[in-house]
């Protein structure tokens, strides 16, 4: 079973949304199926292939989940955050603007789902 030790070690080689698929390949190798990312207060939950579970502490202080999701500001925020033009505080405070209550990495199928406060999909993107 990994830790949250060795998924912290990874996560602090990423600078930007443009290091994201080197760091889900990493976790992948130690042996995380999935997780969820709470945009409210960053913490997460890691799942791996025996159905075992660890979670992570909240990363910052509680925002604010907008109550009506906005698709097409999600698609622009997570264009810029990809392309490193944005960190990942930046990044959590413009999902939570765009109604974003958490995303879910599959790292079998590589791909990240992120859900609206009433657990609708509003976007769901191929990690490459």
């Amino acid at each position: 079973m990994f830790t949250i030790n060795q998924i912290r070690e990874a996560h602090a080689k990423v600078k930007s949304g443009a290091d994201f698929p080197g760091y889900v390949q990493e976790i992948k190798n130690l042996g995380v199926l999935s997780y969820d990312t709470f945009v409210s207060d960053g913490h997460t939950t890691y799942k791996d292939r025996n159905g075992t579970s660890t979670e992570s502490e909240a990363k910052y202080a509680n925002l604010q989940i907008a109550p009506l999701s906005d698709i097409k500001t999600l698609k622009h925020c997570l264009k810029i955050h990809q392309q490193g033009q944005t960190d990942y505080m930046t990044f959590g405070k413009q999902a939570a603007e765009s109604g974003v209550e958490k995303w879910t990495v599959d790292t079998a199928s590589m791909t990240c789902v992120y859900f609206d406060l009433a657990g609708n999909k509003m976007l769901l993107e191929t990690i490459s």
